[in-house]
């Protein structure tokens, strides 16, 4: 038996490498000679550039960027030499979780710390890049674009200030100075929200709450944001500040989109065109996917539904297992998984099944008993 291992993480309990172990242990258990080829799997959000790394014997990398607050941070991020390619984990850089929860202010915050680990990369030969998560910012990307070159001055001729504020002052874009390598490098981002850059479904007014503005700051932000999307028009004719996911991460889906020629894409493709999981899934007899918890949104995106969708193009039978479902869980079934198994086996605490031991004991024995029945009807 061919079986094809494309499980996401539990978050808060088991890796996406961790998860598919744990199955491939209880499918042996029953069919000792199976061939189990696991492929770490991800959707974009938390864990992606682990189990892209892991996926194309990549290597993690780290580097001392400027935080969205303007101190030193550490940021994680991931190189397949092979292909030359980067894989950015954004928040990293410019993640809300970097910022104390008193000291939120989009006003203030930059994604300078982005582009620096885009220079580093450049500098270690990628030219590739897939960037993902969000941020705790709403500059548009400015900051980014400041640390690969660009010149975004105030009217004085001065570069304009860090954060929501420096697009205040904006007068001036010119991409004269920008890394000269950047007209070779392609840009992937993984964006799964809608919103354009600007208005009542712009960034400022969707995400600004959470990131600290109030109502005045969002009023004004999106005025300063409709500006710049109109400088930038003035010398990027194609500049759409209305794109769907432009607003994303703050603008930085808009920074992407005018200057770097980027594409925003859904997370789980990007994941599972990188990991080529299309190559293995034709070939087998069996594919198992699953996350943490299964329910009503699964269908909307998320790693198990393009999972099923890969292995129903070859006609695949899919499994899933998962550390709960709800009843709207069935959606699933209707979008490629034939069936799906929560692997809680006895009453215990929320802390006590999403300790990874527990865990990993109950999806392997979970998975033991379905490949029982797998093996009495084959």
């Amino acid at each position: 038996m061919n079986v094809v291992i494309a499980i996401d993480s539990f978050k808060g309990s088991l890796t996406s490498l961790e998860a598919g172990n744990s199955v491939a242990a209880g499918i042996r258990r029953v069919f000792p000679d199976a061939e189990c080829i696991i492929r770490p799997l991800a959707d974009g959000g938390e864990g992606t550039v682990d189990a892209l790394v892991a996926a194309c014997d990549g290597k993690n990398m780290e580097v001392s960027v400027t935080g969205p607050l303007g101190a030193p941070v550490l940021c994680h991020y991931g190189i397949i030499e092979k292909t030359k390619t980067a894989i950015i984990e954004m928040s990293g850089a410019a993640g809300i979780t970097l910022v104390p929860v008193s000291e939120r202010n989009p006003l203030f915050t930059t994604t300078f710390g982005v582009g620096e680990v885009i220079r580093d990369a450049i500098e270690k030969s990628c030219r590739h890049f897939i960037g993902i998560g969000g941020s705790a910012t709403n500059d548009g990307g400015t900051g980014m674009l400041q640390a690969l070159g660009f010149s975004l001055f105030d009217g004085n001729g001065a570069p304009i200030r860090s954060g929501a504020l420096g697009l205040k002052d904006l007068a001036f874009i010119d991409d004269k100075n920008a890394l000269p390598e950047l007209k070779n490098c392609t840009f992937r981002i993984a964006c799964d929200v809608t919103n354009p850059l600007c208005g009542e479904k712009g960034c400022s007014a969707v995400f600004g709450p959470q990131k600290g503005a109030d109502e005045a700051m969002i009023r004004e932000m999106d005025q300063w944001l409709a500006h710049y999307a109109a400088l930038a028009a003035e010398k990027y004719p194609k500049t759409d500040s209305s794109y769907p996911g432009a607003g994303a991460a703050g603008g930085l889906g808009f920074a992407f989109l005018t200057f770097l020629h980027g594409k925003l894409e859904s997370g789980i493709q990007i994941v599972l065109e990188e990991t080529s999981l299309a190559d293995y899934v034709k070939d087998a007899n069996l594919v198992i996917t699953g996350e943490g918890r299964l329910d009503g949104q699964t269908v909307f995106g998320k790693a198990p539904i393009g999972v099923a969708k890969t292995a129903k193009q070859y006609g695949k039978p899919v499994l899933a297992f998962s550390g709960c479902v709800t009843p709207d869980a069935s959606a699933c079934n209707e979008a490629g998984i034939d069936a799906f198994f929560p692997i809680l086996r006895s009453i215990c605490s929320l802390e006590e099944a999403m300790e990874p031991a527990s865990a990993r004991k109950n999806l392997s024995d979970t998975v033991e008993q379905v490949m029982r029945v797998v093996r009495r009807f084959s």
